[in-house]
């Protein structure tokens, strides 16, 4: 009486019908031994010290640094991240510094942002600076094209009371 319909069903393949090929890929197949040069490397992730960590002596990288403990030594990184934290003593140079925590001495980076907890107690020298409200900062600030430029100068000892004035 009733019968299916055979309308949608997939039937025997006819000679006509030609056959799908999957689609080549748009980088051609490479032998194993034949090497290609990385154009770009990929992101690393942030090297982080932890919270319970004290470093003494200076950390130099071209990646990312994410401190959380306490560090007694200059630091020079890509970008640095001071958690709220943590502590540096030292001086800081970096493309973008982003400060959380407390900070004593000089920070030099090409962007540098205090945030609302922020503990600062040094010179700024920036291309770019942002500072929160409810930061704290004593220090000066100083704005240059090229603030990491001058990161290897000497440092200047600041003036004591047992010092002879050269102009007596």
């Amino acid at each position: 009486m009733f019968s299916k319909s055979k309308i949608h069903e997939p039937g025997p393949k006819t000679a006509s019908e030609p056959e799908k090929k999957p689609e080549a890929s748009a980088v051609p197949p490479r032998s194993l031994g034949e090497f290609v040069p990385a154009t770009t490397r990929p992101k690393a992730a942030a090297s982080v010290l932890s919270a319970d960590l004290t470093v003494t002596g200076n950390i130099k990288t071209t990646d990312d640094v994410q401190v959380e403990g306490i560090v007694e030594g200059d630091i020079r990184a890509h970008l640095l991240t001071v958690g709220e934290s943590a502590t540096i003593k030292g001086e800081i140079v970096a493309d973008d510094v982003v400060v959380h925590g407390r900070v004593v001495g000089r920070v030099r980076g090409l962007k540098v942002r205090l945030t609302s907890t922020a503990r600062v107690e040094g010179d700024i020298i920036h291309k770019t600076i942002a500072i929160e409200s409810g930061a704290h900062f004593e220090g000066s600030v100083q704005r240059q094209d090229d603030p990491l430029q001058g990161a290897n100068a000497p440092k200047l000892m600041a003036p004591t009371p047992d010092m002879p004035f050269a102009g007596k």
